[in-house]
């Protein structure tokens, strides 16, 4: 990361006479020249949190609409994968060897890590596996650039893009570095663990003590990051992730957990048909689902850390690909 001695040092970078003289809104660049909504989100940001308004018109005149983001974002959804599908996308013996080597190489922290959230170190190693190949893949977007673009020239989701800028500057004012040079997905998601800008101020941590929370290319606050996101959405220390069930009976489609959020109790649904093998308090809600596997339908219970790991990423087969990936880590580990 480029820190600076000070937010502010960038303020007159790409200035000109017309921005110190207030007359900020002609410094833009031809991208967001004479744009009403960046002059509208310099003056809330000015107004509510104390930006000075010159500052925010010479970065804002560094920075690019990017056409090829909207289409990426307007693009129709591909059809959604069956679980025998999505899994080999994300369990490859690659991953699994490239995930043992960065459990070793980050062992102290992973462990740091567990002892103070409770979350194990296979599922912090997967989440980063899952999402960026362990930090190969983080992104090549300037995140202003990404948000900017999403948050003036994507109406649809233009709120929420525009509350993600203003959280990724006050987090580069608090963590003192150039909004400029900062990299991420072309959402704007970012660093090894893939944070939105509210996530970081949110769950980050400065795990390693030195002062800043570096997700780019610090492997110990990535990894003290995500267990703290964990623990805030809910992990339970020891907690079972999922559990394969075995259904019979005519009622066993009643059961299907329709969305995420658990609606069921585990002896509400083994009325309807659903048995695991695991010892499962009956008490216990669940998520109930089916996955189209390569050997036929599979059954799942998803218990409260399954929950947990749907926070991250809102899909049943996005948790199921973490949990089988940790398993996997713990596996191949144990072999070597």
């Amino acid at each position: 990361m480029h820190a600076l001695r000070n937010w502010t040092a960038r303020a007159f970078v790409g200035v000109g006479l017309a921005g110190l003289l207030g007359g900020g809104a002609q410094a833009l660049a031809a991208d967001y020249q004479d744009s009403p909504q960046v002059t509208e989100f310099v003056e809330e940001m000015t107004r509510d949190y104390g930006f000075a308004s010159e500052q925010l018109y010479a970065l804002f005149a560094e920075v690019e609409r990017k056409q090829a983001i909207l289409d990426a974002i307007s693009r129709p959804a591909e059809k959604v994968k069956p679980w025998k599908e999505y899994r080999p996308i994300f369990i490859t013996d690659k991953r699994i060897a490239q995930g043992v080597e960065f459990w070793n190489k980050h062992q102290a922290a992973l462990e740091k890590a567990e002892a103070e959230y409770g979350v194990p170190p296979q599922f912090i190693v997967a989440i980063i596996g899952v999402e960026t190949f362990y930090g190969g893949n983080t992104g090549s977007w300037r995140v202003m650039d990404a948000l900017s673009t999403l948050a003036f020239d994507y109406p649809p989701r233009a709120p929420f893009f525009r509350k993600e800028l203003r959280e990724f500057l006050m987090l580069t004012r608090e963590e003192q570095v150039d909004p400029i040079t900062l990299k991420g997905s072309y959402a704007g998601a970012m660093g090894l663990p893939q944070f939105m800008p509210s996530s970081f101020r949110a769950y980050a941590v400065d795990f390693d003590g030195d002062g800043h929370i570096n997700i780019w290319s610090n492997p110990t606050d990535a990894i003290g990051s995500v267990a703290s996101y964990f623990k805030r959405h809910g992990w339970q220390a020891g907690g079972q992730v999922a559990s394969r069930v075995e259904v019979s009976g005519a009622r066993v489609d009643e059961g299907l957990t329709q969305g995420l959020d658990p609606v069921k109790n585990v002896a509400e649904l083994r009325a309807l048909g659903w048995n695991s093998k695991d010892a499962l308090a009956e008490d216990v809600p669940v998520t109930a689902f089916r996955l189209e596997g390569a050997e036929g339908d599979e059954y799942w219970f998803g218990l409260p850390n399954f929950y947990t790991i749907t926070r991250y990423n809102r899909s049943v087969m996005y948790a199921m690909a973490v949990n089988q990936l940790a398993e996997l880590l713990v596996e191949a580990r144990g072999n070597r």
